[in-house]
């Protein structure tokens, strides 16, 4: 099993659900309004008069057959829309209950 934790401009919301549910990755956890700036470009996500704009983020845990296609998904939203950001990580689950 893989966590993947997707951090993303809220614009994005409804896409990556749709892809959750298309994948089968049916367990997550979303925060709805986080704040954060990305590492390379793009603008900041700070929620304030200067950056309006949040960000969102979701952890989901996926069995490993399942990460590389949810990664290339995630990859082509932020492709097509690069400006707004979009991070996707993975770390092993070493147990779960």
């Amino acid at each position: 099993m893989k966590a993947v934790f997707i951090a993303f401009d809220q614009a994005h919301y409804e896409r990556i659900i749709d892809i959750l549910d298309r994948m089968s990755c049916r367990g997550y956890t979303a925060w709805q309004q986080v704040t954060g700036r990305g590492t390379n470009d793009g603008e900041p996500h700070y929620g304030s008069h200067a950056w309006p704009s949040l960000a969102s983020s979701i952890m989901t845990v996926v069995p490993d057959d399942r990460v590389d296609g949810l990664l290339e998904r995630l990859k082509a939203i932020d492709d097509d829309r690069p400006k707004l950001g979009l991070r996707a990580f993975v770390w092993n689950v070493e147990q779960s209950i």
